[in-house]
């Protein structure tokens, strides 16, 4: 279960914004147990020296998460602070069973990034989703529409990236150079 394409856009856009990404401090906030987004960055920004920290209650983390090369917070507090970008992903309901989260008010209580939450990162901390986002239980609309927002950045990042990936695929002269065709 992984998203590449999303990993590469999401480097993409965090590269574009500040540099390289070694020795940035990377959290990844909310549904990591169900989410082929937050695989798939793991792997990449680990790859790329980036610091990756991941913040969920414990019943939204997969087993084993501890031996993928993360930090693993408790808190939004611990996993936001001093952060260089806060990724937060959507609650997928859709693929849960039983209940992984008390309520959603309870949810965005404490794992939703509002203003307060947000203070932990550093003041300019990129803020990234890669959608949809559901406004109200993973991300208020204030930062989702904020100033440290790069949520239409990602978007517009995604069809640049993902033309990219189906040409290199698709393009029979790209396919076959240095193969002796």
């Amino acid at each position: 279960h992984e998203h590449p394409t999303q990993a590469l856009l999401d480097a993409l856009t965090i590269r574009r914004a500040k540099g390289p990404l070694s020795k940035l401090i990377v959290a990844i906030c909310g549904d990591i147990l169900h989410s082929r987004v937050a695989r798939s960055n793991i792997m990449l920004l680990n790859a790329l020296g980036a610091q990756v920290r991941v913040v969920a209650p414990s019943t939204l983390l997969p087993s084993g998460i501890d031996r993928m090369g993360v930090i693993v917070a408790r808190s939004m507090a611990e996993g936001l602070k001093d952060a260089d970008v806060v990724m937060m992903l959507r609650l997928q309901r859709e693929r849960m069973e039983g209940a992984f989260v008390p309520s959603i008010r309870e949810y965005f209580r404490y794992f939703g990034l509002d203003a307060e939450k947000l203070k932990a990162a550093k003041d300019d901390a990129l803020v990234m989703h890669p959608g949809p986002m559901n406004r109200g239980v993973e991300i208020a609309s204030e930062i989702a529409d904020g100033p440290q927002s790069v949520i239409q950045e990602q978007v517009e990042m995604g069809v640049a990236v993902r033309m990219a990936v189906m040409e290199a695929l698709l393009d029979p002269r790209r396919n076959h150079e240095g193969r002796g065709a």
